[in-house]
C-alpha cells in the first residue's frame, strides 16, 4: 500500500513544478517574500518570521491541494482509481503530493528569508517550527481535500464549511446570540403565562435565566476549546516558549486533520465518480 501511495504521489507531483500552476505558486512565494521580507531590511522578530511563513505555508498548502485534486479528478486517471484496492489511497497520494510541493516552497522561502532578514532564531525556537508548520499544513490540506470536486459528495462541503462559518460567527457574536435567545425565551414564557399555561412558562423562564447567567460562558468555553490550538500556538510563538499545555496544540491540530481525513476518505469511497474530461 505504501509503495502504491508513494508511486501515485510522485506521479502527481512530477507534473506540477513545471506547469503553469506550479510557476504561479513560485511567483506567489517570491511576491510574498518581497512584500514581507524586503531584501536588506533586518527582521529580528522571530515570532514575525514563524507566524508569517506559517500562514503562507498553510495558504499555499490549501491552494496546491485544490490544484492537485483538480488534476487527479481528470477522467484520464480513472483507470488508476479503479485498479486500487482501496479508494482512500488515491486521496492520500493527492495529499502527500500537495504536502511535498507546498512544503518544498515553504522551506525554500523560509531559508531565503532567514538568510536575508536574519531573524534572531534561537535553537529552541527552531525546534518549535517543524511541528507548528507541519501540523497546520496537514490540517489545511485535509480541508482542501474536503473542498475539492474530487472528494465532495453532494452538499458535503457546504455542510462542512458552513458549520465552520457558523462557529466563527458564533465566536464573534455569541453575546448577541445568547441575549437574543434569552429574549425570545422570555417572550414565550410571558405568552404562556398570560394564556394561563404555567407548566410551559416556567421552563422558558428557566431557560432565559440560564442563558443570561451561565449559558454565554459555557458556549464561549465550548467554542473557544475548538479554536484553542490556534490561539495556543500564536500565544506561545509570541512569548517565545511553549508551556506544557500549549505544547499539545500541534498534536490537537493533527487530531483534527485525522478526523477530517477519515471524513474525506469516507466521502470519496462512497461517491459515484464522475471525473471531468
Amino acid at each position: 500500500m505504501i509503495q502504491r501511495i508513494l508511486a501515485l504521489s510522485l506521479y502527481l507531483f512530477r507534473s506540477l513544478p513545471l506547469s503553469l500552476s506550479g510557476l504561479l505558486y513560485v511567483l506567489m512565494a517570491l511576491v510574498f517574500y518581497l512584500i514581507f521580507f524586503q531584501p536588506g531590511q533586518r527582521t529580528p522578530d522571530v515570532d514575525y518570521f514563524i507566524l508569517l511563513i506559517g500562514v503562507f505555508g498553510a495558504s499555499l498548502a490549501f491552494l496546491v491541494t485544490l490544484t492537485v485534486a483538480s488534476r487527479a479528478h481528470r477522467a484520464s486517471h480513472l483507470p488508476l482509481v479503479v485498479r486500487l484496492p482501496s479508494r482512500p489511497e488515491y486521496i492520500t497520494a493527492v495529499g502527500l503530493a500537495s504536502f511535498l510541493f507546498a512544503g518544498t516552497i515553504q522551506a525554500l522561502l523560509a531559508l531565503v528569508a532567514l538568510a536575508a532578514a536574519r531573524p534572531q532564531l534561537t535553537l529552541l525556537a527552531s525546534l518549535d517550527i517543524p511541528p507548528i508548520w507541519l501540523a497546520v499544513n496537514v490540517l489545511f490540506i485535509t480541508l482542501a481535500l474536503l473542498a475539492s470536486d474530487l472528494v465532495t459528495a453532494g452538499w458535503s462541503r457546504v455542510y462542512i464549511f458552513g458549520s465552520l462559518a457558523v462557529l466563527l460567527l458564533l465566536r464573534q457574536y455569541l453575546s448577541a446570540v445568547t441575549e437574543g435567545l434569552a429574549g425570545v425565551s422570555r417572550r414565550l414564557a410571558s405568552t404562556f403565562l398570560d394564556a394561563g399555561v404555567d407548566a410551559l412558562s416556567s421552563p422558558f423562564f428557566a431557560i432565559s435565566n440560564w442563558l443570561i447567567t451561565s449559558g454565554q460562558d459555557i458556549g464561549s468555553d465550548a467554542i473557544g476549546l475548538i479554536f484553542w490550538p490556534f490561539e495556543a500556538i500564536i500565544n506561545a510563538v509570541r512569548v517565545g516558549a511553549f508551556s506544557s499545555t500549549q505544547a499539545l496544540a500541534p498534536a490537537v491540530l493533527l487530531l483534527y486533520a485525522t478526523v477530517l481525513y477519515i471524513l474525506a476518505a469516507d466521502l470519496f469511497a462512497g461517491k459515484d465518480l464522475l471525473m471531468t474530461e
